[in-house]
């Protein structure tokens, strides 16, 4: 697994020293560990590191401290990719993080699911490469709450697009739907045809397809 230089932040005490402590066990550095949005902007500043961890909420008034945080960083280095991290599945700040990405790898957890840590340190590799990466229950529950908007999109090709929301490969969803990585590369074609979303040397389609997805 590629090792991050990771600035991290977390206002719970026992959480941030138990990330960091994490962290540096599967090879990572973590450069600084902090408890608020501005120390975060100040300490990315200094590092420069290659990936972000914020917590939403944080002091002063735990609003989306770490979320203004990240955006005003990504800002000034539009490059750095990022992972938020949340107690509960808020559908605006989701949003709002996934629509405000320049081509910065970007993450969307809940802390619940920081449990399965294999899988979560594989979705920190993945954002730091570039990709976008979103909690299945963000999605599930994202969805819930709208309606329908494609109407062209097929079951299994829902199944696929979900699965791509993950930041899943189309490896990983062929062994999740027990198919072919063809007819995975088949389905997604479909998707990004009925989504009208032709290549473009500027745009990534898979990002597009699942902003569209999400956004309902």
């Amino acid at each position: 697994m590629r090792q991050l230089r990771i600035v991290l932040a977390e206002d719970a005490v026992l959480l941030r020293e138990g990330l960091v402590s994490l962290l540096e066990r599967f090879g990572h550095s973590v450069p600084a560990a902090v408890g608020d949005g501005p120390s975060l902007v100040a300490a990315a500043r200094e590092h420069r590191p290659d990936l972000v961890v914020a917590d939403v909420r944080m002091p002063p008034a735990f609003r989306d401290e770490g979320l203004r945080a990240v955006r005003e960083l990504q800002g000034e280095q539009p490059h750095l990719a990022a992972v938020v991290l949340s107690q509960y599945v808020e559908q605006t700040f989701a949003e709002e993080l996934l629509e405000s990405r320049h081509g910065a790898g970007t993450g969307y957890l809940l802390k619940d699911r920081v449990g399965d840590v294999e899988e979560f340190m594989d979705a920190l590799v993945r954002v730091a490469d570039g990709g976008m990466v979103v909690d299945p229950e963000v999605v599930r529950q994202l969805l819930a709450r709208r309606r329908d908007p494609l109407g062209r999109i097929t079951p299994r090709e829902r199944e696929v697009l979900g699965l791509m929301a993950e930041g899943r490969s189309n490896a990983a969803i062929a062994r999740a739907l027990v198919v072919t990585e063809a007819a995975v590369a088949k389905h997604i074609a479909g998707i990004l045809q009925k989504l009208d979303l032709p290549p473009a040397p500027d745009d990534h389609r898979r990002v597009l397809a699942v902003l569209a997805y999400l956004r309902g």
